[in-house]
């Protein structure tokens, strides 16, 4: 997931997300506005991203892979910013992923993933720590370019996959203005 935030909430967009399977975008950017979003793939009568919506517009199947991962995602997350930063709340039944500029380590060339369970959350984009962004004497990975002001999401997903770019669904979540 990409999402965009600024240093306000609810008021107006905070965050862009965007959902891509393989190395492709699935749908279009969705906008958000509420201080917090579900993004899911199965959810009766939920608000927010659903990604199996967005996967009805892909020109052709997915592979079997795909498939398969789309049914892990089930309830998905919730992303909620706050005060202190924007937080993720794992409501799937299985881990998720996640590469953020504010958790990375500055003097590492490699990019950090941090897993989360089941049930657990974590400040993905920890307001306190802005500046850690500046540290970075690169902004490429061998994954590729990296935006610091965007935080990458993977579904049920093993950390190496992750680290080593072959991310069968992520979302990255994009920041709408510099955070303060």
């Amino acid at each position: 997931m990409e999402q965009l935030l600024s240093g306000e909430t609810g008021s107006r967009e905070w965050c862009k997300l965007a959902y891509w399977e393989l190395a492709t975008r699935v749908g279009r950017q969705f906008s958000v506005e509420p201080e917090s979003v579900n993004v899911f793939t199965c959810l009766p009568h939920g608000d927010g991203l659903c990604l199996a919506t967005l996967a009805q517009t892909a020109p052709e199947p997915p592979p079997d892979t795909v498939r398969r991962t789309r049914l892990k995602i089930g309830l998905g997350v919730t992303l909620s910013s706050e005060l202190d930063g924007v937080w993720v709340y794992n409501r799937s039944d299985n881990p998720i992923f996640v590469n953020s500029p504010t958790l990375d380590d500055p003097d590492s060339r490699t990019l950090l993933v941090y897993r989360v369970p089941s049930g657990h959350c974590l400040n993905i984009f920890d307001r306190t720590k802005p500046n850690r962004r500046l540290y970075c004497r690169s902004n490429c990975s061998p994954s590729g370019p990296v935006d610091p002001n965007s935080v990458r999401i993977n579904f049920a997903k093993s950390a190496v996959q992750v680290i080593r770019a072959f991310i069968r669904q992520w979302t990255p979540v994009k920041y709408s203005k510099e955070l303060p």
